[in-house]
């Protein structure tokens, strides 16, 4: 080979080299390029917050205008406070119970985070709350129980009789992955005793519901109907063995049918509406849109009791809580460019988790906060019911949701629920001790992803989980 051919030759290794380093660096050679999506560090779009501190759930959207910020603090402040039985001469936080779950709403969302089901026999149930309902009469939908209403409340003012305890049980429930790991599920029972107004009806139906964090909530009110239609196929036209569906509920503060998006059933149309429910419901605080105390039908002490007003909760209250609670930050992504949890969401979206956990959305117009509108984020839902199957079931239905469905929860900030909460329990009761004994529990629509999930390797496995916790 002459010199001129030699030079020619070097020429074409080098220049095939570069090629292929500048291939591999656009990614043409690395199978985890299509998973490395710049932006997704920014989960919550303009209103994503850098903190991974114990406080990382209760920052204000950073992109707050106006005098929002303002209202934020002193809608954080009455999520803190206690409120009081009534009459007292702090009108403005009077009026707990007569039955209640908690005196604040912080009690359940300690640091605007996730509550935890009791851990052992003689723990109180405060993060854990079970809603009750009994078939119709004419067979048609659900109706309160005449001695316990719509939701158990094990606390009471002085005068009024706590309608009795809780006592959560664990089986535990052993398995195996085809590689030999073993693992072991909780399913749990629970016992009502000391019941103040009679025995359960043997049709009586229990939820357990476990309190969700909050992080987030304003963007997903941003979420187009349009775009939650887009992503529904309830008869599974598309053959995928996925059927999420809308829950249409009633509006009670605009008084009409809406979409469902808060809630574990997706039964709540608005964060506004969820907060005066929650008032209501869990600390027995009236509003406009829920003037009448929860007592049930054959509770006389109950309805005896002094009131805090007419209603209790004063609009400007809240109004404060609702933006607070609406303009919670969503924390940022961690390590989203680690090859292990870039390997691990390859494995998510592989075996089918993100059909239901859908990473990306982009919100239309807010009705209340401009600065949620048009924003690129990434909570990993699509706001659907979907059959989890009998092991998740609570056989109770709730609005157009079914005993089998569940709405599919947001992931964002759930590996830092171990920071802020200190625990790792999920699902809707608490009852998986890890995200991996929670993606087990999967069944129904869930079952062809949770049984890849078993079929990857131990290292697959845990870069799946890694992954989930970069969220």
């Amino acid at each position: 080979m002459g010199r001129t051919s030699k030079i020619s030759f070097v020429f074409l290794i080098l220049l095939a080299l570069a090629g292929f380093i500048f291939s591999y660096s656009q990614g043409w050679f690395d199978p985890l390029s299509k998973y490395r999506v710049e932006g997704e560090q920014y989960s919550g779009g303009e209103a994503t917050v850098f903190n991974e501190s114990v406080n990382a759930f209760g920052e204000a959207a950073p992109n707050l205008t106006g005098n929002k910020d303002l209202f934020f603090v002193s809608g954080n402040a009455f999520f803190k406070r206690n409120w009081v039985s009534a009459p007292a001469s702090t009108a403005d936080l009077d009026g707990l119970g007569p039955l209640f779950n908690a005196r604040s709403c912080s009690s359940c969302h300690l640091l605007d985070g996730r509550g935890k089901p009791p851990q052992s026999i003689d723990e109180e149930p405060v993060d854990l709350l079970f809603r009750l309902s009994r078939p119709s009469q004419d067979g048609n939908g659900t109706r309160k129980d005449e001695n316990y209403g719509g939701q158990f409340n094990h606390l009471s003012v002085l005068g009024v009789p706590p309608e009795g305890n809780v006592t959560v049980r664990y089986e535990e429930i052993p398995g195996e992955y085809p590689d030999g790991t073993t693992y072991s599920l909780r399913n749990p029972t629970y016992e009502f005793d000391s019941l103040a107004y009679g025995a359960f009806s043997k049709d009586m139906m229990i939820s357990p519901r476990i309190a969700q964090h909050l992080v987030g909530l304003g963007l997903l009110e941003g979420i187009s109907e349009e775009r939650l239609k887009e992503l529904a196929d309830p008869e599974d036209k598309n053959g995928d063995g996925i059927s999420g569906r809308i829950n249409y509920v009633y509006d009670h503060i605009n008084e009409k049918m809406s979409v469902g998006r808060f809630g574990w059933k997706a039964n709540e149309p608005s964060v506004r509406q969820q907060t005066a429910v929650a008032l209501r419901e869990d600390i027995g605080i009236t509003s406009a849109a829920f003037p009448e105390e929860l007592c049930a039908e054959n509770q006389t002490d109950c309805k005896r009791s002094p009131s805090g007003g007419e209603p209790e909760l004063s609009q400007d209250i809240l109004d404060r809580l609702a933006l607070y609670t609406e303009t919670l930050a969503v924390p940022a992504r961690r390590d989203w460019e680690d090859v292990q949890v870039l390997k691990g969401k390859k494995a998510f979206i592989e075996i089918g988790c993100a059909s239901c956990h859908v990473p990306k959305h982009k919100t239309g117009e807010h009705p209340e906060h401009p600065e949620f509108s048009s924003q690129t984020i990434y909570p990993y839902t699509d706001l659907l019911l979907h059959d989890m199957g009998p092991g998740l079931a609570d056989g109770r239905p709730d609005g157009e949701a079914t005993g089998t469905e569940w709405r599919t929860p947001p992931l964002w900030g759930i590996g830092l629920i171990q920071t802020v909460s200190g625990h790792t329990f999920f699902l809707h009761d608490g009852r998986a001790r890890n995200l991996e004994e929670a993606i087990l529990w999967h069944g129904g629509e869930a079952e062809t992803a949770r049984n890849k999930f078993k079929q990857l390797s131990k290292n697959e496995r845990e870069n799946l989980i890694t992954f989930l916790n970069s969220l």
